[in-house]
């Protein structure tokens, strides 16, 4: 067992103690406020604060653990052995040159995004804003690599303590937007759509409507088939996300009271999870949260527990609180849009941490690593670049075992428009996903 010396214990080092040491290290351990006790010890021990009580191992502390509220504080930001590091110390007496504990709370808790920023035209924190772009690490899970580093440390001085990592595994994640491109949209949104293409000449996408509507030929959208038969042929066990909305600006699913959209819905969950997709309307107003869930709960006869943001909009802490009190107890939205990577630093799953209200939740946040969207409409990767771009990060998952997680569209595997080859990039990027080379 492991002993911990601390000066003070507060919710913010028990929440950081427990998924470093308990969730990335698997360590059994116990923290002590007792000077005589740490002392006395005769196990594995080290202490965190500011001077070193004895000649123990050491790790000097920032203060922001000890802390409460939210301000403004000056990260260090430096490199250790080639590594980015956040609140780098000076102690020659510490057994590393930066506080990792106070780092992975900063980036895990997001506490960066409870300061002011510049929104991006979807209200949304973005990716430039973060400390992780701006320091050009965001493609590395920086918490998980320095567990890594700090279980090197524990094993130099103590070779015997027994250590349970995580086991790398790939996640895929499929959001349905719109379940189908042209077909079941309802009267006025299908003739809106012929009169459209006839203002534009466009006679060939007429003609494909009309075919599609007449069921002699599949609507584009409606890969679902294939996307089971891919998936079941690598083994892997995806989660659909469904937007289940009204329809509006930025929502423009099928209607909700579509028969065939309906048993679409339900053959997806006899063969896969799903969770409810909140629509971009439902940000700014928890009773059409609460509607949505419900409706969608209704419809598959239980409880929905699973939840992405629809635009990946999130607004901390509101969003995530207004998930809890929906008893939403996984949301998978953590990840920007105009970049992959790693938002809060790590590749594994945690719980959500309020820092409003200085306490962990029991929401647990999924982080995903790479979307479809990021690599061609912001990062604009040709189909090569973005196997490449994708099998880079997923090579950096594995190194620390955690997670890989792809977010795809149902559009993304249609193999028409400006998603031609796509098919086979998400193909190639899971196939080399699953390969531990």
């Amino acid at each position: 067992m492991l002993l911990v010396y601390l000066p003070r214990e507060t919710n913010r080092t028990k929440y950081i103690f427990r998924l470093l040491l308990g969730d990335l290290l698997g360590l059994g351990y116990k923290t002590t406020t007792d000077i005589e006790t740490f002392k006395s010890y005769a196990g594995p021990r080290f202490s965190y604060c500011r001077m070193a009580p004895d000649e123990a191992l050491h790790i000097t502390a920032h203060n922001l653990l000890f802390q409460r509220g939210i301000e403004t504080t000056e990260t260090g930001f430096g490199h250790f052995e080639g590594l980015p590091i956040l609140f780098k110390t000076f102690n020659p007496r510490s057994a590393l040159p930066f506080d990792l504990f106070a780092a992975s709370f900063f980036m895990v808790s997001r506490y960066e995004e409870y300061l002011p920023y510049r929104r991006d035209d979807y209200g949304r924190f973005s990716a430039r804003e973060s400390l992780a772009y701006q320091k050009d690490f965001l493609h590395r899970p920086v918490i998980n690599i320095w567990s890594l580093i700090l279980k090197d440390v524990l094993q130099q001085h103590w070779p015997d303590l027994k250590f349970k990592l995580p086991v790398y595994r790939c996640e895929p994640t499929i959001d349905i937007d719109s379940a189908y491109s042209l077909h079941h949209k309802g009267f006025l949104r299908t003739i809106g759509g012929f009169g459209k293409s006839l203002r534009k000449l466009n006679l060939s996408e007429m003609a494909l409507r009309a075919r599609v509507i007449a069921g002699t030929v599949p609507d584009p959208f409606d890969v679902f088939e294939q996307f089971h038969e891919l998936h079941n042929n690598l083994n892997l066990k995806p989660i659909y996300f469904i937007l289940f909305a009204d329809y509006g600006r930025f929502d423009k699913n099928v209607p909700i009271q579509n028969q065939a959209f309906r048993m679409l819905i339900k053959s997806l969950a006899d063969n896969a999870q799903v969770g409810i997709h909140p629509s971009y309307q439902s940000n700014n107003s928890f009773s059409i949260l609460r509607r949505e869930v419900g409706q969608f709960g209704t419809l598959l006869n239980t409880e929905i527990t699973r939840s992405r943001q629809h635009f990946l909009k999130l607004d901390l802490p509101v969003t995530y609180r207004n998930l809890i009190n929906l008893d939403i107890t996984d949301d998978y939205s953590m990840g920007f849009a105009a970049d992959a990577g790693f938002r809060a630093g790590i590749c594994v799953s945690f719980n959500f941490y309020d820092l409003d209200l200085d306490t962990e939740t029991p929401l647990r946040i999924h982080p995903f690593t790479v979307m479809d969207g990021t690599m061609k409409d912001y990062l604009k990767l040709t189909n090569q670049q973005a196997v490449d771009f994708a099998v880079k990060l997923s090579n950096e998952v594995k190194a620390v075992g955690g997670v890989f997680s792809t977010l795809w569209h149902n559009e993304t595997y249609s193999e028409t428009g400006r998603w031609i080859g796509w098919r086979e990039v998400y193909s190639q990027i899971l196939e080399n996903a699953i390969s531990l080379k």
